[in-house]
């Protein structure tokens, strides 16, 4: 039986540009974004040196270069002054504090994101549950849920979008309608809608799927495809939906939300058939959210596509099927690579997408897979602030060994919160 092989480990004479090393060191305790990374400069190397580590651990397969030779012991009657950090180092050691302070920051605002998720997640199922033996006062629930939603987009600061945990079983229904009504509203920020006509966006998403209530539950939860029967019979909700609507007293605005939400705007949907024109604009949005949500968080989630392939999907091979403008806004605002998306750096770490600043799209923040560091203590980088780092590629969760699997944990279901982004107003 073969033994595994030693770890390969240098003097801090021996390092050189081109090495991969590995600090066994904690990630606060050093300047570097990474515990194990490619040198790439002198400054690195002295940045390395000043750490006064007796020996490095290296990695000889993705090194570009071998470690110099090892220096012969030097005698010295008097040992030399330490020399103080130079300022390239000071300035390592000044971005590695900023960058910590950063990611307290962050893990603190995912906290109060994670809080006001759960908070109107339970709101949904109790307006839900309650509908039909309390209308009045799951409406004004509905109102007040929705209400704090619009306060929250109607902000001068920028919009982040949050992956949140799944944690809840057999809630599915309840994230989605959070789901489509938190990135409406989002989009519909973004497209300029003001207070009422973002009341009525989340009142007509928040019930979107109430004729649903009048479909068997063994055809909504079926995870085969439907026969033509069960589908006719699927289809109808959105006309039961609308029945249900006007009992409740919804708006004209989100009556059309839950009767036209699966039309489209080459007249491909359902139940009439109509185009672009004969589609309310809020309608539109819906539709574009709705899909985006069916196509993450199908009925069998080994069916479910990543955030990155629904978008991609989206615009290339459904795109007639939705209004253009809208649509190229709400692939602007998730991102290339949506909350959720895993990912590979620049630097070939891999990591979850877990956030996306509606207006820095290309800079998402990633959570790190590094072994080295507890999960629990997983760095949050933002790539915005990492110039040198991009991200390459997407990865489907089937890709990953089953150790970064369990490490960066992707979402079965992938559920969503809008927040303020602190201290970054809008276009900043």
């Amino acid at each position: 039986m073969t033994s595994p092989a030693e770890p390969n480990y240098i003097t801090p004479d021996q390092l050189c540009i081109g090495l991969y090393i590995r600090l066994d060191l904690d990630w606060t305790a050093h300047p570097f974004t990474f515990n194990q990374f490619k040198i790439k400069s002198q400054e690195q190397i002295d940045t390395l040196r000043a750490l006064g580590l007796e020996r490095i651990r290296y990695d000889a397969k993705r090194s570009d270069q071998t470690p110099l030779p090892a220096s012969a012991p030097r005698e010295s009657a008097t040992p030399a002054a330490p020399k103080g950090p130079s300022p390239e180092q000071l300035a390592a050691i000044a971005a590695k504090k900023a960058r910590i302070e950063r990611l307290a920051q962050h893990r603190a605002a995912l906290n109060e994101c994670e809080r006001k998720f759960v908070g109107a997640s339970r709101a949904v199922k109790a307006i839900t549950r309650n509908l039909f033996a309390r209308p009045e006062e799951s409406m004004k629930e509905a109102l007040a849920l929705v209400g704090d939603l619009v306060d929250s987009m109607l902000t001068d600061r920028d919009i982040a979008i949050h992956l949140m945990n799944d944690k809840v079983a057999n809630e599915e229904v309840y994230y989605h309608q959070l789901n489509v009504a938190v990135l409406a509203m989002m989009l519909g920020k973004q497209l300029g809608l003001g207070r009422e006509a973002l009341t009525d966006l989340g009142m007509g998403a928040l019930f979107h799927d109430i004729g649903k209530v009048d479909i068997p539950e063994k055809i909504l939860l079926k995870t085969e495809p439907l026969t033509p029967s069960e589908q006719d019979l699927m289809m109808r909700h959105t006309q039961y939906g609308l029945d249900i609507g006007k009992k409740l007293n919804l708006s004209p605005e989100a009556l059309a939300i839950v009767f036209q939400h699966h039309e489209h705007v080459d007249g491909s949907g359902y139940p009439h058939g109509l185009r672009a024109e004969g589609i309310l604009p809020l309608s539109k949005i819906i539709s574009i959210v709705n899909t985006y949500d069916n196509l993450c968080n199908r009925p069998n989630p080994r069916d479910s596509l990543t955030p990155y392939e629904a978008l991609a999907m989206m615009f290339s091979q459904l795109r007639a099927r939705f209004e253009p403008h809208p649509l190229g806004i709400f692939i602007r605002c998730m991102g290339v690579y949506p909350p959720g998306t895993l990912v590979q750096l620049s630097n070939n770490a891999l990591g979850l997408v877990m956030a996306v600043n509606s207006s820095k799209p290309l800079k998402p923040t990633v959570l790190i897979y590094d072994p080295s560091i507890p999960k629990h203590e997983a760095v949050i980088l933002d790539l915005e602030q990492e110039a040198e780092l991009n991200i390459i590629k997407s990865i489907r969760p089937a890709q990953l060994p089953q150790q970064v699997f369990t490490y960066l944990n992707p979402r079965k279901r992938m559920t969503y919160y809008c927040d303020a982004v602190p201290g970054k107003a809008a276009g900043d």
